[in-house]
């Protein structure tokens, strides 16, 4: 038998502490992003409002963080947040998640982002809280499901492990 499967499922504190590590990660990542796009665009990225003056900007960030998380989930099953927390993602049967896996996980995560375009109407700090009432739905579903997955986890057939 995979020692994957044999291994618990993650309690929902070690997802929340990996993530906020992750975060870094992807600050880390935006930062380095941006920088390079206002390299390339002789540092003018963005109008005197902050807002960008190219239509790629936005999703070249998008993309970059998100093979971020799909490469390091199909290459070894963990984030940089992961390792000190010692889980991985798995499929469900133990083994590595495949790249549909990966994709549907990362889409369905990320679906909460989209309450940001409610910020006409609720401004930032609703539509802030709007996401992260989103997530806490998504992660409490873990609260309730016998192998502890997230609603992510359950779209994609993946769960996160204690390694």
């Amino acid at each position: 038998m995979n020692t994957a499967t044999q291994s618990l499922p993650c309690p929902l504190w070690r997802r929340l502490l990996a993530l906020v590590y992750d975060l870094l990660a992807v600050i880390a990542i935006a930062a380095c992003t941006g920088l390079f796009c206002q390299l390339l665009t002789g540092g003018q990225l963005f109008d005197a409002h902050g807002k960008p003056l190219t239509w790629w900007f936005q999703p070249v960030e998008y993309l970059t963080i998100s093979a971020y998380f799909i490469a390091s989930w199909l290459r070894g099953g963990q984030t940089l947040g992961m390792r000190p927390w010692r889980i991985r993602v798995t499929a469900n049967d133990g083994g590595k998640p495949s790249l549909r896996q990966a994709l549907i996980r990362l889409i369905v995560a990320a679906l909460p982002i989209l309450l940001l375009e409610l910020h006409p109407w609720l401004g930032l700090r609703g539509a802030l809280w709007a996401v992260l009432m989103a997530w806490g739905l998504w992660f409490a579903f873990g609260l309730v499901d016998r192998r502890r997955r997230a609603l992510h986890d359950v779209a994609a057939g993946t769960e996160i492990r204690l390694i």
